[in-house]
């Protein structure tokens, strides 16, 4: 039985209970996390896979863009099959539904599945908008029922699949709370204080130091034990350099210009952005070529780590199914299975390793900073020396890192970024500034709106009718919170 319902007056239920919430999110019940694995001091090597999943909420309900009722753009794609590539869209709704399916299935084979879900907020609700019930409650099932849930590790998120460098600090806590208030009120608080990874929109971390500290602050102070980097967009503090031991967990270190240091577990996504990595279950294959690595005096299994998304693409959408069964079956009881994140983590901690004796990870670009900033002499004398850097070499940015570098979230969106920078203020001002009651009807209803203008989807989409509706949905927003 549910804690929390999942909709006050038609709203997602993404804020009013956060103590609640947040104790629930910080709960550590390690046995529980991780599992009856007698067999990992045995093992040579794992892996690990898992599915992103995204559809942003968009002003298209109608003709009128000024009017048009705020649906999914898979309900869009639902009622318009004969645009583009939206007849994918039942494809779509079974993508988000079959790892219910797969996931039973090879348990009652006798097998061993694994799998690290990542569904923004923003999905759930339009799945349920939409009536795909089905969908939810296969997923449910995986998540709550004893006999499966071992087998299902589902990673924090942004709400509105916001990305963290260029998403307002206050506004980027916001959205992993109400993902996180969401997610309870469908799969119930026990589920929430199982969810100790954070997956990171476009696999984005911001690489300013300040922001970057308050993004770890913002996930540890949120219950979170480790995040999914991408491999370029973290370096070696000593050398800047990328990372010498991909396949085994780090420390991600960020340190700000007041001289405060924050540091959560990183696991690496290692490769680019293709999703036929995880559709062909590449992870698995090599695994198969590795062995054990030392790590503070033990030998360990390395972990190879894989994030695509989980219904874009011909391989994805058809070839997954059967490579997935395939290849649970086949690793299934052999000395390389598949293991989820917090899964691994916990074992290791069970062999005595801590947080400390991992190797340590910044923001790509740091080191650069660092040679010539000291840490400690505050924001101003930071950006003077970021200033300095980008005037030496137009290269250096300080827009973070993503899974795809061709692609600034920033650079070129100004007619989006402008409003949204705007609603954020008006928000803040207006909401957070006079202490309004997070249970307030009008509050929630000023957050939803707020959360779903962030998504990076009305960017990375390019110029046109998404920045239209980013902008639209930017005018409401303002318009609901001016009310108050």
């Amino acid at each position: 039985m549910n804690e929390l319902p999942e909709y006050i007056d038609g709203i997602p239920n993404i804020s009013g209970e956060e103590k609640i919430v947040l104790k629930a999110a910080r709960r550590q019940d390690s046995k529980e996390l991780r599992g009856d694995n007698s067999r990992f001091g045995k093992i040579k090597s794992a892996f690990s896979i898992a599915l992103h999943m995204q559809q942003p909420l968009i002003p298209a309900g109608g003709h009128d863009l000024q009017s048009a009722e705020i649906i999914s753009n898979l309900k869009y794609m639902m009622d318009h099959q004969d645009i583009g590539d939206n007849h994918n869209a039942p494809v779509f709704h079974w993508c988000y539904k079959r790892i219910g399916e797969f996931i039973p299935q090879l348990v009652a084979e006798g097998k061993e599945p694994r799998i690290m879900l990542d569904y923004s907020g923003e999905l759930f609700h339009g799945l349920r908008q939409m009536g795909c019930n089905d969908v939810l409650d296969s997923l449910k099932n995986i998540t709550c029922n004893e006999e499966y849930r071992r087998c299902v590790d589902w990673l924090g998120c942004t709400w509105g699949h916001a990305v963290a460098p260029s998403t307002p600090v206050q506004d980027y806590k916001l959205h992993v709370q109400a993902w996180q208030h969401h997610f309870a009120a469908i799969f119930g608080l026990d589920a929430l204080a199982r969810v100790k990874g954070f997956s990171p929109a476009e696999m984005a971390i911001p690489n300013h130091p300040d922001v970057c500290y308050e993004f770890i602050e913002t996930l540890k102070d949120s219950g979170f034990m480790w995040v999914l980097v991408q491999e370029h967009t973290v370096e070696n503090p000593k050398t800047g350099h990328g990372v010498e031991q991909p396949h085994i967990p780090h420390r991600l270190v960020a340190k700000n210009s007041k001289g405060e240091t924050a540091s959560i577990i990183a696991l690496v996504k290692t490769q680019g952005s293709d999703t036929k990595l995880v559709a062909q279950m590449q992870p698995y294959y090599e695994a198969k070529s590795l062995a054990n690595q030392e790590l503070a005096g033990h030998k360990i299994p390395p972990l190879v780590t894989q994030i695509g998304d989980g219904e874009n693409g011909g391989v994805m959408m058809n070839e997954f199914p059967g490579k997935y069964m395939e290849a649970v079956r086949e690793s299934s009881g052999t000395d390389t299975p598949i293991m989820n994140g917090t899964e691994y983590l916990e074992n290791l901690f069970a062999l005595g390793i801590t947080e400390k004796d991992l190797p340590e990870i910044q923001p790509v670009l740091q080191k650069r900073i660092w040679d010539r900033f000291e840490s400690g002499k505050g924001p101003d004398e930071l950006a003077r020396a970021i200033a300095e850097l980008k005037k030496e070499d137009d290269r250096f940015h300080m827009e973070g890192g993503s899974w795809t570098n061709n692609i600034s979230w920033v650079e070129g969106y100004e007619n989006v970024l402008d409003p949204m920078e705007k609603v954020s203020a008006s928000f803040s001002e207006r909401m957070l500034g006079r202490n309004i009651s997070t249970s307030d009807p009008a509050y929630r209803n000023a957050l939803f709106h707020l959360l779903m203008t962030q998504t990076s989807c009305y960017r990375y989409w390019g110029q046109g009718i998404w920045t239209d509706y980013a902008r639209e949905l930017c005018r409401r927003t303002m318009d609901i919170i001016g009310t108050r």
